[in-house]
Formats: structure tokens, sequence, C-alpha cells
């Protein structure tokens, strides 16, 4: 054991580096292929073995669409946090402090304003990772405060959506928001201004049942789950077995609910071609 322990050990513990990253590889959550990190960062977050779509962070969908990556973020209005206290493992404001601590951002949703391919344009993007990037007041506000600016400026407005739907911790405040944000993106057409909906993995529950199923164009990621109620749900409930690529992307653009199904590293050029078409006399 000396001799391991005092030979072998040093030898091996000085070839190995001491501060290697934990995160260089990543694994393909559809194919379970390795991918080396700094691959997955010039390659979008798109697996280079199956072209499987991986979450993106906020940041870098931002500077994926803004010219030169140059953007400002919306000061968004502030709520009443925890306003009927849930609690259920733990405190409603507990998982706000840790989902905040997380992500490093106040909610689940940012707005920002800049410009795409010399256009301007309000942009919101959900975050996945705070809370399933569920809806309450918080969101509801974001999406008004995007419509609103995007009105004031002249400008059109784009929603990356990634939720699981209403944030069942906000009660009755939350399901609100639906009809909220209903109300504020139907003020944004009755003013002529362009509304681009991008749904990513997933987009669910409230969220798709009010303003992201409203976009004057419905584009959706390659392999994106897009449904109201989970498949297992409606299985259970019909009693009857479903398609296996029910409430996909590409199911439903077959089916007539989103327009087209783009890869995300086309997805800035659909837009300013699109926006292009609309906007440009």
């Amino acid at each position: 054991m000396s001799w391991l322990t005092n030979y072998v050990r040093p030898k091996l513990q000085s070839i190995v580096p001491k501060d290697v990253p934990d995160n260089l590889w990543i694994k393909c959550p559809s194919c379970q292929a390795m991918l080396y990190h700094k691959e997955l960062d010039q390659n979008l977050q798109i697996c280079t073995q199956c072209n499987y779509h991986l979450q993106m962070s906020t940041n870098e969908r931002l500077k994926m669409f803004f010219d030169n990556g140059m953007y400002e973020l919306i000061d968004l209005p502030k709520v009443s946090e925890d306003p009927i206290k849930f609690q259920d493992l733990k405190s409603y404001s507990d998982r706000l402090n840790d989902a905040r601590e997380e992500t490093n951002q106040n909610d689940a949703i940012s707005v920002a304003v800049g410009k795409i391919d010399n256009i301007e344009c309000v942009m919101g993007v959900f975050n996945f990772n705070f809370m399933g990037g569920s809806m309450g007041t918080a969101v509801g506000e974001a999406i008004i405060k995007a419509c609103d600016t995007a009105i004031e400026k002249n400008a059109s407005l784009i929603l990356v959506t990634a939720s699981g739907g209403a944030r069942m911790q906000e009660g009755i405040l939350s399901l609100m928001q639906m009809a909220r944000t209903t109300l504020s993106i139907n003020r944004l057409k009755d003013a002529g201004l362009p509304y681009f909906v991008i749904h990513t993995n997933p987009t669910a529950g409230g969220v798709s049942a009010s303003f992201a199923m409203l976009g004057d164009f419905q584009i959706a990621e390659p392999g994106a789950i897009i449904a109201f109620a989970g498949k297992r749900v409606i299985e259970q409930t019909i009693r009857t077995q479903l398609p296996d690529n029910f409430q996909k992307s590409e199911y439903l653009r077959d089916h007539g609910m989103v327009d087209a199904v783009v890869d995300r590293r086309q997805l800035k050029d659909t837009i300013v071609r699109l926006n292009n078409l609309v906007r440009k006399p």
C-alpha cells in the first residue's frame, strides 16, 4: 500500500491536470453522443451527430438574432412576489431565489430591443431553466411591456417560447395572464405591426394556449414539443394510441398549426426575409 500511495499516486496526479473543467463534454439527450462543448457552442447548441436542438441560453439567443450581437435589455415591471403565499416542499419565495441564483435572471423571460438587418425589433426570450419557463404575473407583465415597447418604437415583435405553461405557485393569477397577454397581442396587431413566434422545445400549457399561438408567423425548431396537455394524459383520456411524432413541430406543421419548421442555423435569415417582406415598402 505504501508503494501505491507514496509513489504511484503522486506520479498519476502529476500527469493529470488539476484544473480540468467538468463540463468539457455534454451528452446529447437524443442520440447519447458525447459532444465537445466548444464544438457545440460553435454549432449553436445543435448536436453534430443527430441534429438534435439542445437548449440555448437567453444571451446566446439574443446575440444570435440582433445585428453584431448588440441589444438593450428592457427594464420589466416589478410584480408582487409570492402573492398567494404558496408552499409545497419549499416556499415559492425560496424557489424564486434558487432560480434567480441558478440563471442570473429575475424571472423566466428577458425582453430586449435592437436591430435585425437594420429593422427595429423587440424580442422576448424564455429561459426554460427558470422554473420550467413557467408563466406567472412577471412573465405576463413582460409580454405586455414587450408589446407596448414595440408599438411605441414601431417595431416588430419576436417571441421565442420555451415553457411548461402557467406557474402553479401563483394560482388563478397565472391563468389571468393568458387573457392579458392575448389582449396585448391584439393591440399590437391593431397597430399593424408583425408578430413572430419561434417555438422551441418545449412550448406547452397556458403559454401555447394564449399568446404563443397568435403569431402572424408561426415558426418552430425541429423536434420541438408544442402542446397543451401532455401526450400521455391525452392517451389516457381518449384511450387511443397516438402517433410517435404527435405534438412534435413537424407533426404540427403537417397539420397546419405552425407555418414552418426551421433549423436554428437558418432562423435569423428566415426572420430577416419575412420581416423585410412585411416591413419594407
